[in-house]
């Protein structure tokens, strides 16, 4: 019998993937990793924040595991949360960019470091599970693990785990991969899992974030596409491109942020038609369904979570960059942002928007 460790938040979605797991047999082990600092809690003002699971969490987890008869283990990493993920979102964000925190956890934290923690205190697995919207498949004649959109296509989680590799992937199942989310929260009702009204967890970036930023919220000017001063800005963390809330500006017309320039610490305004972009590059990129890109391929190309998925071309640069061409210009392509190629329903590979041509 495979052991499966389960990672769990609190939430309905990993419960749920543990209980499909036990019922299918498995030996099932729990596993949640503590990254939510008490001193920080007056300013996380949405507590199922991705940052914040804290104590009322983890009691519900373990009522969860005592339900399902599992064992729990508990990792604190929040000292490598702070200096991989925190510190990487800051810094994104001084220099004018806008990080997606959940790319980095993932690759760097979710499922690589509190996998090692794991194995390391002894306990023994052979899989890894968590409640991604997503599938993992061995492809035999490419000799590669493929990762795929999961089915219930307004829940699909694929994009934000596009920087996983090979050796990753071997050891991944995403038992939600076949389920819609009315399906998982049935289940959850029919096994009368506490969890049915709880709200649904939320990346921390969209609660409280500043206060990471304690001291370096500076002002600056705001500047239109021409160089001209038109007004002052609060800090440059407090704007994304393609925002319009939030400027203060009256012109008689809309405007919207299209630049932010990290190093003078400006913002550049335009009208939205300036936010339409045709090119883009794309740095640090890593291929999942294949092992390099090295002609140039036609893909369905994603530049934000809730981006519908556009017809482009991508070309390599080098090994760890390409230029994105799109068929039609797409609306406010940002820096830092990750940019996610697909094949139908397979993810080819992905990197990060490093510039707008």
């Amino acid at each position: 019998m495979k052991k499966i460790l389960v990672g769990l938040s609190g939430g309905i979605d990993s419960s749920v993937t543990a209980l499909i797991l036990k019922e299918k047999g498995y030996d099932v082990v729990g596993v949640f990793m503590k990254v939510f600092e008490e001193k920080h809690r007056e300013f996380i003002k949405n507590k199922n924040a991705c940052y914040g699971p804290d104590e009322k969490d983890l009691k519900d987890i373990e009522k969860i595991c005592e339900i399902l008869g599992i064992p729990l283990y508990v990792f604190d990493l929040k000292n490598e949360y702070h200096e991989i993920v925190l510190n990487y979102f800051k810094k994104e964000y001084l220099s004018g960019r806008t990080p997606n925190p959940c790319v980095i956890c993932n690759r760097f934290l979710k499922f690589d470091i509190l996998l090692k923690k794991a194995f390391s205190s002894g306990i023994d697995f052979d899989l890894f599970a968590t409640g991604h919207y997503a599938k993992v498949v061995y492809d035999v004649g490419r000799k590669r693990y493929i990762l795929k959109k999961g089915i219930d296509k307004e829940k699909d989680q694929s994009y934000f785990l596009f920087l996983l590799t090979q050796e990753q992937l071997s050891k991944i199942i995403f038992p939600l991969g076949d389920y819609t989310k009315r399906e998982v929260k049935e289940i959850a009702k029919e096994y009368n899992l506490p969890l049915i009204d709880k709200e649904e967890s939320q990346d921390f970036i969209k609660g409280d974030r500043f206060f990471i930023f304690e001291g370096e919220k500076r002002e600056g000017d705001i500047l239109d596409k021409y160089g001209n001063f038109i007004g002052k800005h609060k800090g440059i963390i407090y704007y994304t491109i393609g925002q319009r809330k939030g400027l203060k500006i009256a012109k008689g017309k809309p405007l919207y942020v299209i630049g932010i320039d990290g190093k003078e610490n400006k913002i550049i305004v335009g009208e939205e038609e300036d936010l339409y972009k045709k090119e883009i590059i794309a740095e640090d990129v890593n291929f999942i369904s294949i092992e390099k890109l090295e002609e140039q391929m036609v893909v369905e190309a994603k530049i934000r979570y809730k981006h519908t998925p556009a017809k482009a071309i991508i070309k390599p640069i080098d090994d760890k960059k390409v230029k994105v061409i799109f068929e039609k210009p797409q609306r406010a392509p940002t820096p830092g942002q990750a940019v996610v190629f697909y094949k139908n329903d397979e993810v080819v590979g992905g990197g990060f928007i490093s510039l707008i041509l």
